[in-house]
């Protein structure tokens, strides 16, 4: 649905409901992927496209029938027809499952508030009941930012943690997807499809020194869906070729290249170098911006003394607090390959709250409640 945000805002505004029309699976070729949606106001304007115009009309129809009915949604399947080539299909073979639901604003006040962010270019995340129980069908649960919070509910605490837990790891990828949850009797005792809407561009990770390990972390970055950039102010290291998957390989001094880059709250810097003509420069300045990990390889020895030399240059100690040094968690790691491991590993637990202990030596749930989740909150792996 975030395809026609702006107008889905608009129309949310002025309090003015509409038929949502989504497409929630696809099977083979379809020219649209899942997620984008069509939909239709009180007054018949239309927006927004699901198949690039083969069965637009019958979608129409649909979703007008839906607000005149203003009940339950309505399920559609799409394919192409061998029997009558003019018959409603998709003529490039492919199938689509298509929901169709009536959306009063005033029943999900949170939906305006995400739209608006996503018409704002703020990172957002839509989750949206497509399968499940009829009376649950269309519900939504939104996150802003970087998903700490949410807001709306899907029918139970239960669920809404659960799906909201899942949602976050979506939003930081930036990826829309289909996910499953609940089943579970204690928690989240109804089995849902939940599709989530993603607007966001993949967090940042920013790797300094084109050294080995820096080939290493850029596949195991990329991997884990970041938009992987290495920097190193040394022409001859810096090259694509021996970075294939980074995204982007910049040959300038670190510090000025971080001075003029975009970062956000998901960006993960990783200070590889352990030169200080680089290291302190660069560091003084990232532990001033508002990323979401600084990191900096070296033996303990350097950082001792690249503590000093950081406080020499007058960066406080609460902002020292900030700096992961020795980069990476003690997993024994050795090869270059071991090492991204245990640099990434420390970034998904530092992300997610997470202890970096073996989970054979913890106690009660495997998930710690969500941020923004009420204090007796509890998850369960979903």
């Amino acid at each position: 649905m975030l395809n026609i945000a702006d107008t889905l805002y608009d129309w949310c505004r002025a309090a003015r409901p509409f038929a949502l029309a989504t497409i929630v699976d696809v099977h083979g070729s379809a020219p649209l992927p899942v997620g984008t949606a069509l939909a239709v106001d009180t007054d018949g304007n239309a927006v927004g496209s699901i198949s690039g115009g083969c069965v637009e009309g019958a979608v129409y129809e649909l979703c007008q029938q839906v607000l005149a009915d203003r009940g339950a949604p309505a399920r559609a399947r799409f394919g192409y027809s061998d029997d009558d080539a003019f018959a409603v299909g998709l003529t490039c073979g492919g199938e689509l499952d298509v929901l169709v639901q009536h959306v009063d604003p005033a029943d999900q006040p949170h939906l305006t508030t995400a739209l608006e962010a996503v018409t704002q270019g703020r990172p957002t995340a839509l989750a949206q009941i497509i399968d499940g129980p009829e009376d649950l069908l269309g519900r939504t649960l939104s996150l802003l930012g970087d998903g700490s919070a949410y807001d709306g509910t899907l029918g139970s605490p239960g669920e809404d943690r659960a799906v909201a837990a899942q949602a976050r790891a979506l939003l930081r990828a930036g990826r829309t997807s289909r996910i499953e949850v609940g089943g579970d009797a204690d928690t989240c005792p109804e089995r849902l499809s939940v599709l989530v809407h993603t607007h966001a561009p993949r967090p940042r990770m920013l790797i300094f020194g084109a050294v080995d390990f820096a080939g290493a972390l850029s596949q195991a970055g990329h991997f884990l869906g970041y938009r992987v950039t290495v920097c190193d102010a040394r022409p001859v290291f810096a090259t694509s070729t021996r970075f294939p998957h980074a995204d982007d390989v910049v040959v300038d001094w670190p510090h000025r290249y971080l001075e003029h880059t975009e970062v956000d709250a998901r960006t993960a810097v990783c200070v590889l170098t352990h030169d200080a003509k680089f290291d302190i420069p660069l560091l003084r300045l990232a532990l001033d911006l508002p990323v979401g990990y600084v990191g900096a390889m070296g033996s303990r020895r350097t950082h001792d003394h690249r503590l000093k030399a950081l406080r020499e240059a007058g960066v406080l100690e609460d902002r020292l607090a900030h700096l992961h040094s020795p980069i990476g968690l003690d997993l024994g790691a050795h090869t270059s390959e071991e090492t991204a491991i245990s640099i990434t590993a420390e970034i998904i637990a530092h992300t997610h709250r997470g202890t970096g202990l073996p989970l054979t030596r913890g106690t009660g749930p495997i998930h710690p409640p969500a941020p923004g989740a009420p204090p007796s909150a509890t998850r369960t792996a979903a």
